[in-house]
């Protein structure tokens, strides 16, 4: 379900038409969360890492509401739940876009996105449809091969977009500890830098939970 913003009395409405006459409205930042104690959990329960870090991801999502936001026509509107489209990796290193849905234990959530990933690993061609084209979604990929520092996103802007998008680099150790590389794009009228800052916060907070 989602809620339409009244935009009258919304105080981000200057900064939503000022953004939105640009090129490119969106922004973004890339910076290392700590996945030592995620990691070590990951393990524990059997579950692929990138599906654990997804779910955390997701659920961080919900706990900030700019992440939610929406841009449908000329109005803006805030989802009460959002959920993945990820990339998903084939061995013959082409990748199609899936819908993973949300749900609110990780038992749950790993059993249906593990049906996805199936599904998506057995087809070919990017698997582009409705779903998969949801705007109550985030835009997540992983490139576990790189350690990176900074990353850009090819776009239409055609293609109306607000959608966030996540993605994750690869592991790698400093000293002890394990760290991810996260960036996150987003559109500039529906988020700033402090909403970004939020997120990451929630991210991290979750990654370092116990049992």
């Amino acid at each position: 379900m989602k809620q339409l913003l009244d935009l009258a009395h919304w105080p981000r409405r200057e900064h939503f038409a000022f953004f939105s006459t640009f090129d490119e409205p969106f922004f973004g930042l890339t910076a290392p969360v700590d996945c030592t104690q995620a990691y070590t959990e990951a393990r524990r329960l059997g579950v692929s890492f990138f599906l654990y870090y997804l779910y955390q991801s997701l659920q961080a999502a919900q706990e900030v509401e700019e992440f939610r936001y929406r841009i449908e026509g000329d109005q803006v509107v805030c989802y009460d739940r959002v959920h993945a489209s990820a990339t998903i990796g084939r061995p013959d290193h082409t990748f199609g876009f899936s819908f993973i849905e949300l749900h609110d234990s990780l038992p749950d959530f790993v059993a249906a996105a593990n049906r996805e990933v199936e599904a998506v690993q057995q087809s070919t061609g990017l698997c582009l449809s409705d779903t998969t084209a949801r705007p109550d979604v985030i835009h997540c990929s992983a490139i576990p091969w790189v350690r990176f520092t900074a990353l850009s996103h090819a776009r239409s802007f055609r293609h109306t977009d607000s959608c966030p998008k996540i993605s994750f680099g690869q592991v790698y150790l400093d000293g002890a500890t394990r760290l991810l590389p996260v960036s996150v794009h987003v559109h500039h009228g529906l988020a700033d830098g402090y909403h970004v800052g939020q997120f990451l916060e929630a991210f991290q907070r979750r990654l370092a939970r116990r049992g």
